[in-house]
């Protein structure tokens, strides 16, 4: 049994470990969680901007493969707006299919974790 006179330092030790365990087992992976969520944001805007400029380029190609003319160009627009949504609706359809199971079961952040060690 500890003695009376220990008990302050056992206290301090206690509070010590609790405090390191804490931010070990929050405050790293709420660090490691902001790193991912930031790359998930950057692809993200580079993605966009990409679908943005390739509808822009496919509805000037589509454009200057049409005569000219009022009644053409806005034929353009709706060619262009019909391939958008259906590239859109292929990509919900890809998406949507459901993961299997190995794929459910793994980590993303271990992923990115163990890909930063390396």
């Amino acid at each position: 049994m500890a003695d009376v006179r220990e008990l302050p330092d056992l206290v301090r030790e206690f509070v010590d470990m609790s405090k390191e365990y804490l931010r070990q087992e929050t405050l790293e992976p709420a660090k490691q969680l902001g790193k991912f969520t930031g790359f998930v944001v950057g692809a993200a805007i580079c993605f966009s901007l990409a679908a943005l400029f390739f509808s822009v380029a496919g509805l000037r190609y589509i454009r200057d493969a049409l005569p000219e003319g009022p009644y053409w160009s806005a034929l353009a627009y709706i060619l262009a707006a019909i391939a958008l949504v259906a590239v859109a609706a292929l990509l919900v359809a890809f998406t949507a299919r459901e993961a299997p199971a190995e794929e459910l079961q793994s980590d993303p952040l271990e992923e990115l974790t163990s890909s930063e060690g390396s």
